[in-house]
């Protein structure tokens, strides 16, 4: 169990992450391929993963990954550094600008606690990091890239579920709507984890960040002097759950209704809110919502007595369209 001791001046300066980690999903995703634990939840990743690491260079230069990103109590901090949170290329900028002591640091604990081979030492000169990063990029452009939209859409929804709850009742409520994973006793989160550790914030506060491709136990950087944060599973659609939607009544769109369901479900609503806005009954908000989630749109979560209704990547997609509105004509 990791226990995080909160300050009051931790509440005030707590975060949840806009977007996915760059570096974070990598190492995550790197995980999935060294166990069976939740092989059928990403059954349809792994296997369009499989298809593109087919090529022998990537395919092979990947294999050198799962050694610096081993799934256990361990793995480098520096190849997580909080620059990602800016993007994948703010990332590997620091990766590259890492210290060789540190890297020196970090790849002996490595080894120490991992059979890693005594090759990864061989990082603490800047050109061998200069090939990791290349590496690193090749592989988010061939197995992240194409689920961003869907690991975007996992995590507003859950900013969209825990914005509400701090609204409702501040960072103590916010705290408290955390998946079971995490269970608020202040002034301490107690976390699931690989090992029993604490880890007190001292006032820098936490960054939580949602992970598409964190299954089940969430992971914190082993330094405690570095930026505290808390990467955890965000609940995804079941895809064995999801309807053929090659033939989505996509024409129920056309009402003017329905059109404005959807702008507001751009910013996460519940039924109430949504009949509120559009000046419908709750039952007629319902309806629309029925439609819009078997056309693929939005989807649907319960949190306790309420539904929270956000966009689907393709939702996203028909918005910004119909936004933008038809192109030019020639």
């Amino acid at each position: 169990m990791l226990r995080i001791h909160f300050g009051p001046e931790d509440l005030a300066r707590t975060r949840i992450a806009a977007a996915p980690d760059p570096l974070w999903e990598i190492a995550s995703s790197l995980h999935r391929f060294q166990t069976q634990s939740g092989r059928r939840s990403y059954a349809d990743w792994y296997r369009e993963a499989r298809a593109a690491l087919s090529d022998n260079r990537l395919g092979t230069a990947v294999l050198g990954l799962l050694t610096l990103f081993p799934r256990a109590t361990y793995f480098p901090d520096f190849l997580t550094p909080c620059e990602a949170e800016s993007g994948l290329e703010h990332g590997l900028a620091a990766i590259l600008s890492t210290p060789p002591a540190r890297v020196r640091h970090e790849v002996g604990r490595l080894v120490q606690v991992t059979d890693a081979p005594s090759a990864v030492f061989a990082l603490v000169d800047k050109a061998a990091r200069e090939e990791l990063v290349r590496v690193l990029r090749a592989y988010d452009n061939a197995v992240i890239a194409p689920y961003r939209d869907r690991m975007q859409t996992c995590v507003d929804a859950e900013r969209g579920r825990l914005a509400r709850a701090f609204l409702d009742g501040g960072t103590d409520s916010m705290l408290r709507s955390l998946p079971p994973i995490m269970r608020w006793r202040p002034p301490v989160l107690e976390v699931d984890y690989c090992e029993t550790r604490d880890l007190h914030l001292d006032g820098r506060g936490l960054l939580f960040i949602p992970s598409y491709f964190c299954w089940r136990t969430p992971v914190s950087l082993a330094d405690p002097g570095l930026p505290p944060v808390l990467v955890y599973p965000v609940s995804r659609p079941d895809p064995r759950a999801a309807p053929d939607r090659t033939d989505a009544p996509l024409t129920a769109l056309l009402g003017r209704t329905r059109a404005a369901v959807l702008n507001v479900v751009a910013n996460g609503a519940t039924n109430s809110e949504l009949a509120r806005a559009v000046s419908v009954s709750p039952a007629t908000a319902t309806h629309h919502t029925t439609v819009l989630r078997d056309a693929g749109l939005i989807e649907s979560q319960r949190h306790a007595n309420t539904v929270l209704h956000t966009l689907t990547p393709a939702g996203a997609a028909l918005l910004r369209s119909h936004r933008r509105g038809p192109s030019p004509v020639a």
